[in-house]
């Protein structure tokens, strides 16, 4: 007997930042007035913000809202619990956060699942509100997803 009172708990080899840094090393993070372009080409930009935060912060109109909980369930093409606007793995898919950290590591795991051109907006809803780009007064409505019936992947995971 080894004198602990289980298994080890697993240690990464590296911190937060460095998992930060591994998942922007793969991004081609785009500024907010990219991003803005680019949902005029046809991108979807998707707001992962709890509702706290958006509801204190503001949104931005027509972004899809997906809270950071449900989103691989929602936009993978595989998945039972996808929302309608997921076509295919090659659609673009533009995550936005608060600050730019959170929707770094969700786009990765995006880009994991097989949507290779997901990206996130650098310094999130701050930079492009100080851009000057479009947003509304924050709402705590819910998201479309969770108000229809059907699988709830995400919820409690």
């Amino acid at each position: 007997m080894s004198g602990t009172d289980g298994p080890a708990p697993l240690r990464s080899a590296s911190g937060v930042d460095d998992l930060l840094a591994a998942a922007r090393a793969r991004l081609h993070r785009l500024a907010p007035d990219e991003a803005a372009a680019a949902v005029a080409d046809g991108a979807r930009l998707v707001d992962i913000r709890p509702g706290w935060q958006r509801l204190d912060e503001g949104t931005v109109p027509g972004a899809l809202v997906i809270e950071r909980n449900h989103l691989e369930w929602r936009l993978d093409p595989t998945s039972e619990a996808r929302i309608a606007e997921v076509t295919d793995h090659d659609q673009q898919w533009i995550v936005l956060c608060s600050e730019g950290y959170t929707s770094s590591l969700a786009a990765a795991a995006l880009q994991d699942l097989g949507l290779h051109r997901a990206t996130d907006v650098a310094g999130g809803f701050r930079a492009w509100s100080a851009a000057g780009l479009p947003t509304a007064p924050g709402s705590d409505e819910r998201p479309d997803y969770a108000r229809r019936s059907g699988p709830s992947h995400g919820e409690g995971r």
